[in-house]
């Protein structure tokens, strides 16, 4: 037994380590009955080994768990997420949430652990998270995985689950290619105020095919960029020094660019939506007025970025 990883109270019996000893300052418990020497600093692999450890051999770790384990943007969540195909081999206890699989339900391992395939995993997040949440999650899925946006909709296709319907419906907004949470995030608040659809990181090219800029989100025909900004783009000076020589550039190619920052998204959306409005009418472009519903996907709210 190897007690530097997640062991249970049945492991340690079998190894010859009485209770009478599990319960010294020697190990750690990390979960009721799974335990693990106390001089290992704790990690949140540590908690998903510890929560497959108390599951019967086949358990594997998915939802939001595994979509954080393999690098997927979604929502923090102190909950680890287990499934399993029968009902009867779920472990509840706090922190964990077990879950029942369909039959022949696939999975892979990733970084040594079993995880659900990616359009399971899509169908799994599409039962906990809001639209704009599961479509950052679609578009961080294709870079993580290396599948298309075409891939994740034919996998859909096939599946009959509960949420099935839900995943398809947010993966007509997954998009190749996208580079960012927040620049899903952008194209979303603009798509569902019902404004026409930018390209996604729209490639300037010279006369010889070089790349000259790349846009976030473009109206190709208009040279109107819509662009977001995190706050390295102010902090990190190389990255600031970078910015003005491409502003000079994209102001040579005679483009217009508006700039949205994570409180244009998150506090003033509805500013936003006009700045772009704005812009775009300054190009020629004549967008409609945002149509209703939208403030429930982007509420507002303060935030600084």
């Amino acid at each position: 037994m190897d007690e530097r990883r997640p062991f249970t109270r049945a492991d340690a019996v079998r190894a010859g380590v009485s209770d009478r000893v599990l319960r010294t300052s020697r190990y750690r418990r990390i979960f009721r009955g799974v335990y693990i020497r106390a001089e290992v600093a704790p990690s949140e692999r540590e908690r998903m080994e510890g929560a497959l450890a108390l599951h019967p051999e086949g358990a594997w770790l998915s939802h939001r768990t595994a979509a954080a384990w393999c690098g997927v943007a979604v929502p923090e969540s102190p909950l680890i997420h287990v499934s399993v195909l029968r009902a009867e081999d779920r472990r509840w206890q706090p922190g964990l949430k077990p879950h029942v699989a369909p039959p022949a339900t696939r999975t892979r391992v990733w970084r040594g652990l079993p995880v659900s395939e990616p359009v399971r995993l899509f169908v799994e997040l599409a039962s906990m998270l809001d639209l704009v949440d599961l479509v950052v999650a679609g578009d961080s899925m294709l870079r993580v995985f290396g599948i298309t946006a075409a891939d994740l909709r034919a996998g859909l296709e096939r599946t009959t689950d509960y949420w099935s319907p839900a995943a398809r419906h947010a993966a007509t907004f997954v998009r190749d290619r996208v580079r960012s949470a927040m620049e899903t995030r952008l194209r979303l608040l603009i798509v569902l105020a019902g404004l026409p659809e930018p390209e996604v990181n729209l490639e300037i090219r010279s006369a010889d095919g070089d790349v000259l800029v790349e846009f976030d989100l473009a109206y190709r025909h208009h040279r109107l960029a819509v662009e977001y900004d995190g706050t390295h783009h102010r902090v990190d000076t190389p990255t600031w020094r970078r910015d003005l020589r491409r502003s000079e550039l994209v102001d040579a190619l005679d483009w217009h660019v508006v700039h949205v920052t994570a409180n244009d998204i998150y506090g003033t959306p509805a500013q936003t939506i006009d700045r772009i409005r704005a812009a775009a009418s300054r190009c020629g472009l004549r967008l409609p007025l945002p149509r209703p519903g939208w403030e429930l996907h982007f509420p507002g709210r303060a935030q600084a970025g």
